[in-house]
């Protein structure tokens, strides 16, 4: 003969059965469930970019899709490649561009690398230097954003004025959505 005790507990375990069945029951499919858009990606620059004088702002073939509505995080690793010969200020600046509006993302805008070298002489001078680019962007719809940059000689011009990228450091761009 079961006890109280006995009859609560088979009552309770039936319960738990039951409510476990309903639960995976609920559960769609992996193979029919609907696809999702993905909530963070990246993507690299592959090529050398070179940054014509005029400080004109030229597009780079590196660009990412934020995929539907909310607040992003974007993130680029910018190298830029810079070279001149004395007596020489000259440097690139770089920024994201929202393609979908046709405008910079605010306050993007960073010195990727400068060369001020004002000495006399005729040896050529330069460097690669990486920069930084973190910014909030909130969007309503599918928005592609893309790396522009612009070199700028206040004096003399540079010989060599590019945005970067190769195994020893690539220029990136990344993006993870982070809120509505």
């Amino acid at each position: 003969m079961p006890t109280m005790r006995t009859g609560l507990t088979a009552v309770a375990v039936a319960a738990l059965f039951v409510g476990a069945t309903t639960a995976v029951a609920a559960q769609p499919d992996a193979a029919t469930a609907a696809p999702t858009r993905p909530t963070a990606g990246v993507g690299h620059l592959h090529a050398q970019v070179d940054l014509p004088a005029g400080g004109a702002w030229t597009s780079t073939p590196l660009e990412v899709t934020l995929p539907g509505p909310g607040t992003y995080e974007l993130n680029a690793d910018v190298r830029g490649r810079l070279s001149g010969v004395p007596p020489i200020n000259t440097f690139i600046t770089a920024r994201l561009w929202n393609v979908t509006s046709g405008t910079a993302v605010p306050e993007s805008e960073r010195l990727v690398n400068q060369i001020i070298d004002v000495n006399a002489g005729n040896k050529e001078t330069g460097g690669n230097q990486t920069a930084p680019i973190s910014e909030l962007i909130r969007v309503k719809k599918s928005t592609k954003i893309r790396l522009q940059a612009q070199r700028i000689d206040a004096t003399g011009a540079a010989t060599v004025s590019q945005i970067y990228s190769d195994i020893r450091g690539y220029t990136s761009l990344r993006f993870e959505r982070i809120g509505n």
